[in-house]
């Protein structure tokens, strides 16, 4: 059993950054593959950032890449997303997720467990 706590959410001006942290309880915390998704209103929840369970393998959504950079720190158990030149278009609830397969899936049908959601709001 995984529970997810996000943090570090906000409001930003466009052209700004942010930067999201996930932790996550459990001793196995490095055994699993750790994802992004986000939620923007009224549209369905979408991939943005994947990491395997020790960092070889990272995948980015085509409109993220470039700007945010998925980590893991498995001592401290947490995994973190780094949002640079944010765009209003990337406001939505973001979410940290686990998954016991190792690999870093864009899919959220992979994932396993999910955290409560941070809201990032970017203003134009």
């Amino acid at each position: 059993q995984v529970q997810l706590v996000e943090s570090g959410g906000g409001l930003v001006q466009a052209g700004g950054s942010l930067r999201l942290s996930c932790a996550a309880s459990g001793r196995t915390f490095s055994r699993y593959a750790m994802g992004w998704f986000r939620q923007a209103p009224g549209k369905e929840r979408e991939f943005v950032a994947a990491i395997d369970w020790i960092g070889g393998k990272i995948r980015y959504a085509d409109t993220v890449k470039g700007r945010f950079t998925i980590s893991r720190d498995n001592a401290k158990n947490t995994v973190s997303l780094t949002m640079n030149s944010l765009k209003p278009e990337d406001t939505a609830v973001y979410y940290c997720a686990a998954d016991r397969a190792v690999v870093a899936s864009t899919l959220s049908v992979e994932y396993d467990y999910w955290g409560q959601g941070t809201q990032v709001t970017v203003s134009s």
